[in-house]
């Protein structure tokens, strides 16, 4: 769509919220870093695969209906990443889910060998604990190098540095869920890795819909990510996007099911264990049907209304917040470099997420991790709301 202005959100875009909004009124709510706000059309979709339950029972089973969402799902995911192939793209309940998907794939008699970082969201960080627990993972852990003002951060460089001939698997996120850091020079990173005969996974939770990110671009073997936040899809609509050359090869998962198998609804029983075509091969069981229903709304306004313009805007709102949380004094962090920050910004604060509760006796909506209050604007979070955000923080600091 055109340059989106408020004059262009107001005429085009609210009108699209007008449950969510209406539900909330004098609220502020920033937290769509956390879960993003529903289109009034998801309701009506997901009602749309409820009653092909109701209406044709195990017809519903067709490509014209949950099995048609279900690729419709997919193919939107690919699009975001740049993928050419939508069967790449395997639907999962979470991005946790998929990191166990790939652990799954090397060799069980083998000890994984992990580059990660101390900021990975707690999902994959239980995860690798989990695995290290078990004796299946042994963790190299990369800490953040480097201090900009109250936030730590981290370089590629140090990624880079972690990684040697034992390495198997580089764990890394896009942007850190905590901070808003981007993580830059992921390419350097898959190269090192792939130069070292290690596979790279890379969690897009906090880019897919923030900024344009190419799968393709970025070189890795996996990526994983969801529409609870950004892409207005909510709880369980996740993903693992393989690359074509991991397909090529035909690298398997034990994370399998009946869905994976060649012929799914032939009900067949060979010897072996016959997988289907690409990422149909790392399908599980029975999915959950209307999780695309409920997801692929929040796609397809995404990509309408094109993600570029999305971060173009959404960069003037999160400078509008800062510029006006520092005009009332209040110690919002400010980034010497915004555009390597994501779509939320930072608060600082011994008891955040106190703060953060309080903050909701005033009507506004944040959450917190461990010492920032983070706020999470959105294209319909107004000026309007980031002064009551800002005139609730005056009063309880």
């Amino acid at each position: 769509m055109a340059h989106l202005t408020q004059e262009s959100i107001d005429r085009e875009i609210r009108p699209q919220f007008s449950r969510v909004l209406g539900s909330h009124v004098g609220s502020a709510y920033f937290a769509n870093h956390s879960l993003g706000r529903p289109l009034d059309v998801s309701f009506a979709n997901i009602a749309r695969g409820a009653n092909a339950w109701a209406e044709l029972l195990d017809e519903a089973w067709s490509d014209e209906t949950w099995l048609g969402e279900a690729m419709k799902f997919r193919s939107l995911i690919a699009q975001l990443l740049s993928v050419s192939d939508p069967t790449s793209i395997v639907p999962k309940s979470s991005a946790g889910q998929g990191l166990r998907a790939v652990l799954n794939s090397f060799m069980v008699d083998k000890v994984i060998h992990v580059v990660a970082t101390r900021g990975e969201f707690d999902s994959a960080d239980f995860i690798l604990k989990a695995y290290a627990e078990a004796g299946r993972v042994d963790i190299r852990w990369v800490e953040p190098g480097r201090q900009e003002g109250p936030v730590w951060v981290y370089d590629a460089s140090d990624v880079l540095a972690a990684i040697d001939d034992t390495t198997d698997l580089v764990a890394v996120s896009a942007v850190m869920f905590g901070t808003g850091q981007i993580l830059g020079d992921l390419e350097l990173i898959v190269d090192k890795a792939h130069r070292h005969g290690a596979l790279v996974l890379v969690d897009t939770y906090h880019a897919l819909g923030v900024f344009p990110f190419s799968m393709p671009a970025v070189g890795a073997d996996f990526c994983v990510g969801g529409c609870y936040k950004y892409l207005r899809g909510g709880p369980g609509a996740c993903f693992l996007a393989i690359a074509p050359h991991i397909l090529a090869a035909g690298r398997k998962t034990l994370d399998t099911g009946w869905f994976a198998k060649k012929d799914t609804f032939s009900y067949l029983r060979p010897d072996s264990a016959e997988r289907g075509e690409g990422g149909d091969a790392w399908l599980e069981s029975t999915p959950p049907v209307l999780v695309p229903y409920q997801a692929t709304p929040g796609l397809e306004f995404t990509l309408g209304v094109g993600v570029q313009q999305i971060r173009n805007y959404m960069s003037e709102v999160l400078a509008d917040l800062r510029e006006t949380f520092l005009r009332a004094d209040l110690p919002i962090f400010v980034p010497q470099n915004a555009v390597i920050w994501g779509s939320f910004a930072l608060v600082p604060h011994v008891s955040a997420t106190e703060l953060s509760r309080r903050l909701k006796e005033f009507k506004v909506v944040t959450d917190a991790r461990r010492d920032f209050v983070r706020f999470g604007p959105d294209l319909l979070t107004t000026h309007d709301e980031i002064e009551q955000a800002a005139s609730a923080l005056r009063k309880l600091l």
